[in-house]
């Protein structure tokens, strides 16, 4: 056979690509149809391109949403001071504690004594500062309730730390105190008293405005401060003197001191003393008849129905309950006292 029949007989139709169904990419064929196939493979491609920078910017925008999210819950914390449980023995009371020890004797703090174990400790943060020494330890700025009441009963105390500054410790403790309603007079005097002794505020005018009172208030409380300690001893305890007390008592002490004292030191060695208006009523008498100034009770069944008090000022007032007397011991009564009247 010659070389012309052999390779005549050659079958290519195997080779890749040589298939008779292989489809075979269309070229174009003029110059102008390859750019215009350029330019569709370019714009396929951009538009690919697009569409994933679209994909990526919803991506970055959902981040960014995300994100402000974050920012906007943080700033809502912005200030805020963690709180932390410290061992009572680290932390001392504040140089200018405002509460009384009898405060912690009452029935007021054995409450709050038994709500603090019942929860385990004090749900309420108090405030404290670092000190310098002993060192690791802390100062109330305020809640020195709450930590007598962890130390007693052996609970390390929940605290917010802050590192602040003397001024600012004490308007901090005086209006967290005073909002609580339960701080005495005399106490709220005794620490504007030892504000000012330490130079803390140049003057009551000034300590006024930092702690937000009237002056006249601040005044009055010094003066419960200033009262003589004869005079603070005469009542049960000095959480009983109240603002109204300090007129009747300073303008009683200016009419007769050594009087005033003398009754002063005489209550004080009475046990059980009287209560807070008999002793103030006692301290303020005249001439010799103090003893006139205690208040007089009157009992029926047992009960108290009716009293005889007079005040400071020497106003005698005769008051009883509806119903206590009868309709012909009341006539009686009324014709009595008319005879002592013209």
């Amino acid at each position: 056979m010659s070389l012309k029949n052999k390779a005549a007989k050659l079958d290519f139709s195997n080779l890749p690509g040589l298939a008779p169904d292989a489809e075979v990419p269309t070229r174009p064929k003029t110059a102008p149809g390859a750019m215009m196939a350029f330019a569709n493979e370019a714009r396929s491609d951009l538009l690919r391109e697009n569409e994933v920078l679209q994909a990526k910017a919803r991506q970055a925008e959902a981040l960014q949403g995300r994100l402000d999210e974050a920012l906007n819950e943080l700033r809502q914390w912005d200030g805020a001071k963690a709180s932390r449980l410290i061992d009572p023995a680290l932390i001392r009371p504040s140089r200018w504690a405002n509460r009384h020890e009898l405060n912690f004797n009452s029935p007021l703090f054995d409450k709050l004594k038994a709500e603090v174990a019942d929860a385990g400790g004090n749900v309420q943060p108090i405030k404290v500062r670092p000190v310098a020494e002993p060192a690791g330890s802390f100062e109330v700025v305020y809640g020195h309730r709450r930590l007598e009441a962890c130390r007693q009963l052996g609970l390390p105390v929940l605290c917010l730390v802050d590192n602040i500054e003397d001024r600012a410790l004490f308007v901090e403790m005086e209006r967290e105190n005073r909002g609580r309603k339960d701080l005495s007079a005399w106490e709220q005097g005794m620490m504007y008293r030892r504000a000012l002794d330490a130079g803390l505020f140049p003057s009551l005018r000034q300590l006024a405005a930092s702690i937000g009172m009237q002056p006249g208030n601040v005044s009055t409380a010094l003066q419960i401060a200033a009262l003589p300690d004869a005079v603070v001893q005469a009542f049960a305890s000095p959480l009983d003197l109240q603002f109204r007390f300090v007129a009747p008592l300073k303008a009683a002490l200016e009419r007769d001191e050594a009087g005033v004292l003398e009754r002063a030191r005489a209550l004080a060695a009475q046990m059980p003393r009287p209560g807070a208006r008999e002793v103030l009523a006692r301290l303020t008498g005249q001439d010799g008849n103090a003893s006139l100034n205690r208040q007089t009770r009157y009992t029926l069944g047992g009960k108290v129905v009716g009293s005889c008090d007079k005040d400071a000022q020497g106003n005698l007032t005769l008051r009883f309950k509806a119903g206590a007397l009868a309709p012909e011991k009341e006539k009686r009564l009324q014709e009595l006292l008319a005879k002592f009247f013209d």
